[in-house]
């Protein structure tokens, strides 16, 4: 459930049934009256939730109920271990240039065999300064530690979150394969600088790098 936080995950999932008072919330969840409140008009602003009669009930948004559904169903034939929600910024000097971009990045994760995506989505270009910027939020699983770490280097989000599991154990091979992932990476990383430096590019950049 992007974008909810943790008391809105459990208004929300509260809700995903019936819609439900302020007074029936409050006895079945353990949240302060008016840190309830709070959180039920934040979420009345941000649309996810809608009023409907009286008394006044809270009743979760047909859309939201149905991406949740979604993901269920999605997460019954997931076997997948590790969850995560990321969210990968873009910036360029021109709009067409950035949602071409975008695009191709989004495509990318898509195509990935070692993903479960559960939802992707991107964001309107917006002008800043001169410079066209947006970012992509996805919600995936990923197979094991090496298709994290590949997924940290290729993809490059800027922000990460762990849905599940609050724990985890790797076996041996499975985290020396994750090393090995990074170790390539790397490598791949320094031939590409060492063919795209100049020998007084490359010695400044050392010189930098060691100081």
């Amino acid at each position: 459930m992007a974008g909810f936080s943790d008391e809105q995950k459990k208004i929300a999932l509260l809700l995903l049934n019936e819609p439900k008072t302020e007074e029936e919330l409050n006895k079945q969840l353990n949240i302060p009256y008016d840190r309830l409140t709070s959180e039920l008009k934040e979420m009345l602003k941000l649309g996810l939730i809608k009023k409907q009669g009286y008394p006044t009930r809270y009743q979760l948004k047909q859309d939201i109920i149905d991406k949740i559904q979604e993901r269920k169903k999605i997460a019954e034939k997931d076997a997948f271990r590790i969850r995560i929600r990321a969210i990968i910024e873009f910036k360029a000097i021109e709009e067409t240039l950035l949602k071409k971009h975008v695009k191709k990045i989004r495509e990318a994760i898509e195509k990935e065999k070692d993903f479960t995506i559960y939802d992707i989505d991107e964001a309107e270009p917006i002008e800043d300064d001169d410079m066209y910027s947006s970012y992509i939020e996805v919600n995936l699983s990923v197979r094991n530690y090496s298709s994290l770490i590949r997924f940290l280097f290729y993809y490059g989000p800027t922000s990460i979150e762990v849905i599940k599991p609050s724990k985890i154990e790797f076996s041996q091979a499975e985290f020396q394969e994750g090393l090995v992932e990074l170790s390539e990476i790397f490598q791949k990383y320094a031939a590409f600088f060492t063919q795209k430096l100049n020998n007084e590019e490359l010695a400044k950049f050392y010189s930098d790098a060691y100081k």
